[in-house]
Formats: structure tokens, sequence, C-alpha cells
């Protein structure tokens, strides 16, 4: 009932409240003549690079224009005056930031040309968050990132990020947020879902920010990923239809349209994927692996007038695995063998499990400008999302079923308003959750123990009000301090207020930025009670339940980003303190619980490197981090067998070095290739010395290469190549979904597009 009430109060403070939805940025910038004086009346133009998207304006008796509610991503911006040359600049807009172009406009000689004015501005100057921005050209030309369970376009480009036992992790830890046209994608669930909710080819930009946030981006310390969706303002009356097929049976298809005019844009797609490799194998063979899925996505933009924006979204995904196992009755998993400790360690040879998987969002945004200054979003959402995990009755010892499906529904409002020297951003965040969880157990080992089902209907609700400002006293200098009050209510009720300070410096001489940050995070809990007959089964067996507290983290970081004719160099240095570390425990075959950790110290540093097209043909990226992950008992919540206090440790995660290097080039006849070198140094061993020596487990190397062509507008197609030598190392020895997990095998398909109107 109390769930309820808070829910109640927070919907009607959500209908009555100002909030911003964080996809929006916004561009200011001065006009001036060869003599510096200001260009009053100069007509500004803002294009997507993207899309037909557009907006224009013009400047006032100083010179200065702004666009606000600006959707991030690549822009150019024009401007044209009576008796000027025209004048051209690119410009990034990152969410929640303010670039501010100069643009300097020639007096018009006998020919009219268009003039590049200044340096593109590519990189924020004001804000403290490290950010890598991933396009649709990135998408479509990477090696694997276009598939529709691919998360290539995160860890191909993002420092520290990776796939290890099926789950992507970034900066040493699981809790990610997602966001949708600026909107969360609220999900408090641990290392419970395999697959990603959204299509790759269905995503405009992405936006990563890591660490460092404001108070308006949330509570997910180890990574926020910004989606902007397509649209339609990237089609005219467009269709395009994607397949693609390759070994280990895997095909791919979707099929998508959209077009839009002045006022009016819509998106929408279906598609459909299938494939023998799902999941990472706990041995070289792929052995009952397959798994298949199909989803929708649709979007509908529409502009009421020049002042009120309408944003409608929303997705749909099922997916089903094949639990692999592994079939050698000799191996250290199966075995009662020395490498073991006489001891089978995951044993899987007879295991045939699955599990399915749905997820629904829905969000529908309403924009409001009051002027150029200011900017109203309210944003209701809707998720459900489930998890299915279901083993053979003859499973040893253990047959489990873990079925939870999870709802969600609540909404986010926020106002920003830019000022001469403040950009203030505030709001309020809500959610009401439900669950309903079933876990049951079949005891094949012979201990005498009972079958057992348990229904859990858990609940809560969560309220989060932020309020952040980034303050300029000097042109060169920007100060940012915010808070986030956080009040959860569930099987814990906690509250927790979250201040976080920032700094910015730019050098204009050298354009070199600064920055530095101080932050803390709240992050609620997972809603686990299961109780009644596992519970009795697991204090008999010297382990229990006990409910989840949020895990609190402290975080500082400091870093620079340099610019230099289009390249943009960016390094920082973090370290995160966490407090009841979310992480995970298996029963039985493979049915995961999450639990909370005494501790966790979290640092590494982090280098990006980006190019502009050089030659206008080729174009290169680089991520790179050197990472440390530990942790120490005693676990403090979920499933827990009392262990006593202990030092840190390498968690499971931990992988000290991680580099991924690529590119792509532009070959004649409208041919190109892109490449991939992935390099991880190793991931901690479970079992130090045996079958490997050591702390962690071997480094492992991987190269990916994609050739592809256009044919005209209409046709294109590609050849992709993942892991072309076919190394294989085993690369986590964890228990979660099979047990052992070894890298990928050589896979090889090709890619065809065709686009056509309607």
């Amino acid at each position: 009932m109390k769930a309820k009430i808070a829910f109640l109060s927070a919907v009607l403070i959500l209908t009555n409240s100002i909030v911003l939805a964080t996809i929006f940025g916004s561009v200011q910038g001065i006009i001036h003549d060869p003599q510096h004086r200001p260009i009053l009346g100069a007509t500004v133009v803002l294009k997507s690079k993207s899309s037909e998207w557009t907006k224009s304006t013009s400047t006032d008796a100083n010179g200065a224009f702004v666009f606000n509610a600006v959707p991030l991503g690549d822009y150019f911006i024009s401007v044209a005056s009576p008796g000027f040359a025209q004048a051209e600049q690119s410009v990034v807009v990152n969410s929640s930031t303010a670039p501010i172009a100069h643009l300097q406009l020639s007096l018009a000689g006998a020919n009219e040309t268009i003039n590049v004015s200044g340096a593109p501005v590519i990189a924020p100057t004001d804000s403290a968050t490290p950010i890598t921005l991933v396009d649709r050209l990135d998408i479509a030309r990477t090696p694997g990132a276009s598939r529709s369970n691919s998360l290539a376009i995160i860890t191909d480009f993002v420092p520290g990020s990776y796939v290890t036992h099926d789950q992507l992790h970034i900066r040493g830890g699981h809790q990610t947020s997602w966001l949708v046209d600026g909107v969360p994608v609220p999900n408090t669930n641990i290392a419970s879902n395999l697959g990603p909710q959204l299509d790759p080819k269905d995503i405009d930009y992405l936006e990563v920010n890591r660490g460092s946030y404001g108070a308006e981006s949330g509570d997910r310390t180890y990574g926020v990923f910004n989606i902007v969706p397509r649209t339609g303002f990237e089609h005219n009356n467009e269709a395009e239809l994607f397949l693609s097929g390759g070994n280990l049976y895997q095909t791919n298809a979707q099929l998508s349209f959209g077009s839009h005019n002045e006022r009016f844009a819509y998106y929408a797609s279906v598609n459909g994927n299938r494939s023998n490799l799902g999941l990472q194998t706990p041995v070289p063979d792929v052995v009952h692996d397959a798994t298949n899925g199909y989803g929708g996505f649709g979007s509908l933009l529409f502009n009421v007038d020049p002042s009120n924006q309408l944003r409608f979204v929303t997705s749909l995904r099922r997916d089903y695995y094949q639990i692999p196992y592994d079939p050698n009755p000799n191996d250290i998993e199966n075995a009662d063998i020395a490498e073991n400790g006489f001891a089978a360690q995951y044993p899987s040879i007879g295991l045939r499990d699955g599990q399915h998987e749905g997820d629904a969002f829905v969000n529908f945004s309403s924009v409001h400008t009051f002027n150029s200054k200011t900017l109203l979003t309210v944003s209701p959402f809707y998720h459900y999302n489930r998890a299915n995990y279901d083993s053979s009755p003859n499973d040893m010892p253990i047959a489990s079923t873990d079925h939870r499906t999870s709802n969600y529904a609540g909404g986010q409002v926020s106002f920003s308003a830019n000022f001469a020297r403040n950009n203030l951003q505030t709001g309020l965040y809500s959610f009401y959750q439900r669950d309903n969880e079933l876990f049951g157990a079949i005891f094949n080992d012979g201990s005498g123990n009972s079958s057992f089902t348990d229904p859990e209907r858990p609940s809560s609700s969560l309220v989060a009000y932020f309020l952040d400002d980034k303050f300029k006293p000097f042109s060169w200098l920007t100060l940012s301090a915010g808070m986030r009050p956080t009040h959860f209510s569930g099987g814990v009720t906690e509250n927790a207020i979250s201040p976080r300070f920032g700094a910015a410096v730019h050098i204009p001489s050298l354009n070199w930025t600064f920055r530095a940050f101080y932050g803390h995070y709240y992050q609620a809990p997972p809603l686990i009670t299961v109780s009644g007959p596992l519970l009795q089964f697991c204090s008999a067996n010297n382990c229990a339940f006990i409910d989840l507290h949020g895990e609190r983290d402290e975080e500082h970081q400091f870093g620079i980003t340099i610019p230099y004719r289009g390249w943009t160099l960016d390094a920082d240095n973090f370290k995160t303190h966490a407090h009841n570390f979310f992480d995970h425990s298996c029963i039985g075959s493979g049915a995961c619980f999450p639990i909370t950790i005494a501790q966790a110290v979290i640092r590494g540093w982090e280098l990006t490197l980006r190019s502009p097209r050089i030659a206008h043909r080729g174009q290169i990226h680089l991520a790179y981090s050197n990472q440390i992950a530990e942790g120490a008992l005693p676990i403090t919540g979920g499933l827990t067998n009392f262990s006593s206090p202990s030092s840190l440790f390498p968690l499971d995660h931990d992988q000290r070095n991680t580099l991924n290097l690529g590119g792509d080039i532009a070959l004649p006849r409208r041919a190109y290739a892109s490449t991939n070198i992935y390099y991880g140094s190793g991931f901690s061993n479970a079992f130090p010395g045996q079958p490997y020596p050591g702390d962690h487990l071997p480094q492992h190397t991987t190269f990916d290469l994609s050739l592809g062509k256009d044919f005209g507008e209409q046709f294109s197609a590609s050849l992709h190549a993942l892991n072309v030598a076919n190394r294989r190392v085993d690369l986590d020895n964890s228990q979660t979904f099979g047990g052992f997990h070894w890298t990928n095998p050589r896979e090889i398909y090709a890619e065809v597009r065709y686009r056509f109107h309607y």
C-alpha cells in the first residue's frame, strides 16, 4: 500500500512539475564581419549531417544566435547575409551541452563561394563527462555491429567495455542505463537478460557517457547509453530491406520504412534472426547453442507548432537461447580430476536448458520551448521485461526453474534554462515496479530433498529529484554542481542524496579542455525476496536470502580532451569506491540471483582517439583501457553463505588491459573496407594454477574484417568475417549460463541492403 501511495504521489507531482529529456543539447554562436563587428539579421541554418532535420533563425543586434532542443549528433551551421560570402562550420552536439560557434563572414567577391569558417566544434568544452559518440555509418560499417543481437557498437568504440559470461560490462560493473530519446528505460535486474533491447539498425546515434554524470543523467555508475533512434528524417517515402546469412546457419533480416514532411516524421521496422551460435560456449565446440528472435520498432515525431513537439517511441523484442553445455566427461567442468581438486566444477554434460526473454518499451514525450533559452519535457513511459530460465527435469544435481516478469510504469519531467552564464536543469524521475517471480527446483542428487516451487510478487517504487547547474564565470571555465535525492521503497526502504561537482577548463590558445569530477551515486536494488521452501532449503545448507540494499558509489575522475586538425584525443583517470557492489551468483544448472558484495574498488586509465576523414577516404578509432576491478567479502545481500570478511581480490570481470583499434577506408568504385582489432590481457582465473597458471586467464586477440560496395543508390552488399584467424581461448570460467565461456569461433556472413521508394 505504501508503494502504491508513493507511486500515485509521484504521478501527481509529475503532472504538475517541470523536467529535460537528456537527448537534447543547444547550439549557440556569434556571427561577425572581418572587423569583428556583430552582424544583425544574418540567416543561420542548422542542418543534420545524417538526415534532413533542419532549423533556422536570425542573429540579434549582438550577432548572436541560439538553437534550443537540438538532438545529439553531427551538424552543419551555415550562415548567409547580404554583402557577405556564405560560411559553414561543423559542430557536434552532445546531450546537456551547449557548444559555442564563432563564424566570421568575409566580404562577397565577384564569384560566390562557401567559406569554412573557424575550427569545427568537435568536442564539448563545457562538460566534465568523457563521451563516446557512435553514428549510423559506424554501425553499418563496423564488422558485426549491425546484427540484431550485437553490442559491437559499444565494445569496439568504448574503452573498458567488453562482453564476458554473455553480459555487457563497462568500467568493471554491470549496472548501466539505457535511454531512448532521452527517456530512461528502467530496469533494476542484474544478469538475467542476455539479449539487447534494440536492434542497432534502428539507431541513428549512440552517445555513451562514462562516469562524471550530472545529476540529470541518473545513477548507473558504470555507463549511460543515450540512444537517438531513426525518426524518418533520413527517409523520403523510402523503405530498406536488410538480409544476411552465413556459417553456423545464421540469418538476420529487417524491413524498415519511413518518411517526413516539415511537421511530421515516422519510422518503423520489423526484424528477425537465428543462429546456431548464441552464447559463449563452455568448450571450443558449439553444442546446444541455437538462438532465435524477432522484434519491431516504431517512432513518430510531430511538430505541432514552432514551440511544441510530440515524440512517440515503442519497441518490442522476443528472444530464445539454448544454454550450451560441455559434452566431454573428462573435462575440468564434468570430471573429478586432479586439475579441479577432484571435484567437478560446473557439471553440464547432461543439461538441456533454455531461456525465453521478452522486452517491450513505450514512451511519449511532449517537448515545449518557451523561448530560445527555456525547454520543458514531459515523458511518461512503460517498460515490460521478462526472463524465463528452464531446465530439463533430468538435470543433475538440481533442475532449476527461474521465471521473472517485471513491469515498470512512471515518467520523467525535466526543465532546462540557458542564461548568460548558467545552464540549469531540474526535474523529477519516478516509477512503480511490480515483479512476478517463480523459482522451482527438482533435486536429482539423491540427497532426499523434495522438489518445490516458490512464487513471489514483490513491488517497489522510486522517486528521484535532480537539480544541476553549469556556471561559466569566464568563457574558458565551466563549473558544475548538482544533487539527486532519491527515495526507494521495496523489500527495504532507503533514502540517498547524491551530490556531484565538476569543472572543465578550456585553454583557447591550445583548444585543450581539462576536466575534473567528484560525485556520489545511489543505485536501487533488484527485487529479490525469495522465501518459503527455497529459504528452508538454503537454511539447511548454510545459505540464505537476505534483502538487497542499494549500491552506493563514490567516484572521482580527471581527464583531458585534445582536438587537433579534426583529430580528437581523450584521456582520463577514474576511481570508483562501491559499497554493496551488485554482482550475481548461481544455483545448480545456471539460474542466477543478484547479490551484493561488501565493497569494490575499480580504478583505471582510459584513452580514445578518433580521426577525421583522412584524404576524404579513411578514418580510424582507438579505445584503450588499463583497469583493475577488485572486490572484498562478505556477501551482504541476496544468496549468501555468510562468508567472512576478506581482503581485495580480482572480480571475475577484472581484465587489466583492453584495446580496440579499428577503422574504415573508402575504396575505388564506391567500395569500402573496415577492420577492428581487439586485444584483451585476460580475465581473472577462478582456479589459479589449474588448468592455467597465474591469477588471470590467457590473453586473447581477434581480428575482424568487412568489405562492402554500393551498387548505385538502391543496392549495397558486404562481406563480414569475425575472428578471422579463429583464435579460441577460455575467456571466463565463472558459473553463468553454462559454466566456462570460450571466445566465439570464426563467423563469416554476407549482408545485402535494398532501398526502394513507395
